[in-house]
């Protein structure tokens, strides 16, 4: 049998197993896309024009090895065998130190023989980010051979991991801080606009240190790794996000969520509340003398089905306690349904809570109260998923050893509103109660197979649960849950009810309108939705996106079966995948699977056309559709975690962008060019180590701000020049950042969330404050803020916004203007206002968004006032649907332009983010771009011209169209 070694490709932007994860341009084994012929030049340098420098490739590691028949010292556990290997081949791998570098994660044999063994690599002793390498071999008749080797060993790493490094409660505190204010702010307060305080958020948010880790992007970033857990300030939702920050400075270089949900976190209906819980002991055993019984329980569909039960001896009680699916298996555990109907959903954030308790009832019968809340259904489904897995794969629970399997049943949103979710911890199954038309998430068979095969994936392939590798968790849950359910229920794949994710769980509405996704519904990787990381934003997409993977696993079922296809996809999982795959190395994944599965000739072309169908083939991020021109690409990651950090700015023709090398490796810079394109982009910012971030220009000067172990404001020509620091702080933090020329102005936090705002003019170099002139208002009312200033003209817009006046009991919001030139303040008129976009001042006026009703869906009005704070009205009503969505504003003195969320399924927040232009008098001009990526962090630069960031290449590139592309069909 032939070898055939497939090299890793290199440095390819947006590499497709981490799209969004480190950066746009991240060197995780990936090869560099071809910019755009009408692309700017960039350079490096301080305008020296030297061309920017080649990615050189980070691995000479090769991704997939296969047909193998090479012998393996059978006398030794596997994995030393299998470093063995990988240190006698090293011509062919480029591992220097097996033994010293690739430490064992997990050892898999199955029944065959098949021995799996996924090595995790470490950086001098320091553990490095989802890189993984995979030795398959067989085990038979004391003889060991070596059958294939794939994954992820990063040979270009060349760190100092000796450099001082924040200390720990530091780099902590940053962590959570960051996150707290991406949770505070929203989408909505990405601009700066009011919003709730940090003081809000940081109530339930708290940090865990998880010690040291390396981020293989180019020659390697240290960083420290977080977990940050506690309650979302808006939504009231659970929060548990692995944090990952530069261990020098605190900047959040990657984040990934913990929580696999089945949908994307939906809000809660009611208020938020700190719901943090302390960790209980996890459950103990009935007492000695239980037995096991079989009783029955009706599903919420009405059927009758078997339920394993335990007898308790010390109350004589029934309880939803399984031991008969695992009395064979060495581990002897349970399967057992809890009692979570006194929770809030944000109790549960990975830990075992308090005030669960077993499932009972006087008789082998089950009441109709648990066919209610869904108790039955989901005891009954797990013991189902429980048989799949065992009578198919022949696997042992979910992790394969016969781990306990434990479902919470019957949580509720905060205030005990009904909740419309599930999800998988790490530990347990968590399941909603469901609303007036959705039941108990527990009752449809694919969630509960769904959640349960998250846990299934955490124990073999371990897929980082953001961006497209965190979509291919979604799509292999969702087609193994799904393969149980039409396999249970003996589905045809021909029922167009069968692809149906969710089809079964609501009262009133078919099962087509009900569903979470449809695995048939053909979509591809031209519907592909390029998000910033992060909980607000589905993760980076896992849900938004898993349909396109997910389907090309549907299509396989449909062709060759479902007996011959689930094989292939388990196999997949178990042996080939690794944690930073994406798209194209799953469907590698997949056909290497079917390979090993001896599937051949017309077979293994049908597997080919499932994944061609969907556009799932190499270099598929070229195709997407890009219509605009682009300034700057490759920019880097998307979000830091600080306010107004990564957008560009724009003014006097010239604009100014964060952006981190090539690689995604060195700290970001401040890049500045002109925005008609012409001449060459270069940068501006010293390189000293620190984070260069939040550029704003007036086309003289660029002002950014610098971070390290301060925050110091910067300036620079933009043409390039020494720079020079103008303010400095070590006690608190900077943002939203607006200048025109000889004024800076800022918003200034301080470490206890409170707000102020601060200006430099001329060349004094002392900041001064701008006052709270408010009659109505003092600094001492409860948590009235002013924030998020607009430069023009020597006069500094801004939003005032809190609890305060004659009518304490609703939030109130004005826009005010402060005139530098007499100290003067222009008072706005305040309004009920939900929310208040950042405020753009523009010779013609002030615009915002404001937002008065809370119960409109985030409705707004665009409003407008002279630089006097005078005549306010309303350019486009709230009544409108034109601001439907919209949570962003720019403005030239011509156009006003909306960044706006579109309308998404159920569940399923923020579809690609579209930009949609206005004259000054609110007539519709059009979407500024029929691109399919999101385009977000837009800024005029002169009439119709508008520059903004875009996912559409999967990369993040700064973008610019002249004039709105149109109606876009």
């Amino acid at each position: 049998m032939s070898t055939r070694i497939r090299p890793r490709p290199v440095h390819r932007t947006g590499r497709t197993g981490l799209s969004l994860l480190l950066a746009a341009a991240v060197a995780l084994g990936v090869t560099g896309l071809t910019a755009p012929a009408h692309a700017a030049d960039p350079t490096t340098g301080t305008g020296t024009g030297t061309a920017a420098p080649t990615p050189q490739p980070s691995t000479a590691t090769p991704a997939l090895v296969d047909g193998l028949t090479e012998p393996a010292d059978a006398s030794v556990p596997a994995a030393t065998a299998a470093r063995a290997h990988l240190a006698g081949h090293q011509d062919r791998y480029r591992i220097p130190a097996p033994d010293r570098d690739l430490a064992t994660d997990t050892v898999t044999t199955d029944p065959d023989g098949t021995e799996t063994v996924r090595l995790g690599q470490k950086y001098r002793g320091i553990p490095v980010l989802g890189a993984q390498y995979v030795v398959r071999m067989t085990h038979k008749n004391g003889k060991r051979t070596v059958t294939g080797t794939s994954g992820s060993y990063f040979t270009a790493l060349d760190l100092d991991t000796t450099r001082p490094t924040l200390p720990t409660p530091t780099a902590v505190e940053r962590a959570v801080r960051q996150v707290e204010d991406a949770l505070a702010r929203g989408p909505r307060a990405a601009v700066g606009g009011a919003a709730p305080s940090r003081a809000a958020a940081r109530a339930g948010l708290t940090g865990t240190d998880r010690g040291l880790t390396v981020l293989p992007t180019g020659s390697g970033l240290l960083a420290r790794h977080v977990t940050v857990r506690g309650t979302d300030p808006a939504t009231g939702a659970p929060v548990v996000q692995e944090v990952y920050v530069d261990a020098a400075t605190g900047v959040l270089r990657f984040e990934a969520g913990a929580l696999r949900t089945l949908t994307a976190a939906a809000p809660a209906t009611g208020t938020a509340a700190n719901g943090t819980s302390a960790q209980a002991a996890a459950p103990a055993a009935p007492p000695a003398g239980s037995t096991g019984v079989t009783g029955s329980g009706v599903l919420l569909h009405g059927a009758t089905v078997p339920l394993n039960l335990t007898k308790d001896a010390a109350t004589g009680q029934y309880l939803l306690r399984d031991s008969a699916h695992m009395a064979d298996s060495k581990s002897r555990n349970v399967i057992q349904t809890w009692d979570a109907s006194s929770l809030w959903w944000m109790d549960l954030d990975g830990q075992w809570p308090e005030g669960v308790v077993p499932f009972a009832m006087p008789t082998t019968k089950a009441p109709q109260e648990l066919t209610d809340n869904g108790a039955v259904d989901a005891h009954w489904a797990a013991g189902k998923v429980y048989e799949f897995y065992r009578g198919t794969f022949e696997r042992d629970s979910l992790d394969g050893k016969g781990m306990a399997i434990n479902s919470l049943v019957g949580v509720t949103a905060d205030l005990g509103y009904p909740w419309v979710n599930a999800f998988w911890d790490g530990s347990k199954m968590v399941y909603g109660t469901g609303d007036d038309e959705y039941r108990s998430l527990a009752s449809d068979l694919d969630v509960v197979g769904h959640e349960m095969t998250h846990g299934v994936v955490e124990h073999t392939a371990d897929l980082v649960y953001a961006g497209q590798s965190g979509a291919m968790n979604e799509a292999i849950a969702d087609y193994l849950g799904n393969a149980i359910d039409v396999t249970v229920n003996r589905t045809s794949m021909t029922d167009p009810e069968a692809s149906l994710i969710g089809g079964d769980l609501c009262r009133t509405l078919t099962p087509k309108e009900c569903a979470f996704r449809d695995l048939n519904d053909g979509a591809g990787t031209r519907d592909f939705i390029s998000m910033p990381l992060g909980s607000r934003n589905d993760q980076g997409g896992v849900h938004l996106n898993s349909h396109i993977f997910g389907g090309a696993l549907w299509d396989i079922r449909e062709s060759l079966g479902g007996e011959l296809a689930d094989r292939i996809v388990y196999k997949a999982l178990t042996s080939y995948i690794t944690p930073l795959d994406g798209f194209t190395e799953g469907r590698d994944a997949v056909l290497a699977a079917a390979k090993s599965l001896h599937v051949k000739g017309d077979r293994m072309a049908k597997v080919k056309k499932a994944f061609d169908a969907h556009g799932i083939v190499p270099g598929w991020e070229r195709n997407l559709g890009l219509d605009s021109d682009v300034l700057l690409g490759r920019l880097g990651t998307l979000e830091t975690g600080l306010a107004n950090d990564i957008g560009p700015a724009a003014g006097g023709g010239w604009w100014a962008v964060p952006r981190s090398s090539a690689d995604s490796a060195a700290p970001y810079s401040v890049w500045t060019g002109r925005t008609d394109g012409k001449g060459k982009a270069r940068q501006v910012s010293p390189e000293d180590g620190r984070y260069h971030l939040s550029p704003v220009t007036d086309g003289r000067r660029v002002v950014w701000l610098a971070v390290g172990d301060t925050y110091d404001l910067m300036s620079a020509p933009v043409t390039g020049g020494p720079a020079k620091r103008l303010y400095s702080t070590s006690t608190a933090s900077i943002g939203s950042l607006s200048m025109d020329g000889d004024t800076v102005a800022w918003s200034e936090n301080d470490s206890q969330g409170h707000a102020g705002l601060r200006y430099i003019k001329g060349s004094d170099p002392t900041p001064r404050t701008v006052p709270l002139n408010r009659p109505d208002a003092t600094a001492a009312d409860a948590d009235v803020r002013a924030e998020s200033p607009s430069v023009h003209d020597g006069r500094i817009a801004y939003t005032v916004s809190g609890w305060w006046g004659d009518d304490p009991g609703h939030r109130r919001a004005a826009v005010d203007v402060f005139d530098t030139r007499t100290s003067r303040t222009a008072l706005g008129t305040p309004s009920r206002a939900v929310w208040t976009s950042r405020p753009v001042a523009t010779s013609s006026g002030v615009y915002w968004l404001a937002d008065e009703d809370p119960y409109d869906e985030g409705q707004s009005a665009v409003r407008r006032s002279g630089l006097d704070a005078s005549g306010t009205t309303d350019v486009i009503p709230a009544t409108s649907s034109a601001t439907l969505g919209a949570w962003a504003l720019t403005a030239s003195d011509t156009a006003v332009t909306l960044t706006v969320d579109p309308q998404a399924p159920t569940g399923l927040p923020y579809l690609a983010t579209q930009l949609r232009q206005y004259s000054s008098k609110g007539a519709p001009l059009g979407r500024v771009s029929c691109a399919p990526g999101r385009q977000t962090y837009a800024v005029a630069a002169g009439d119709s011209r508008v520059l903004w960031l875009d996912t559409t290449t999967t990369s993040f590139d700064l973008v610019t169209r002249s004039r709105p592309a149109g109606d876009c069909g």
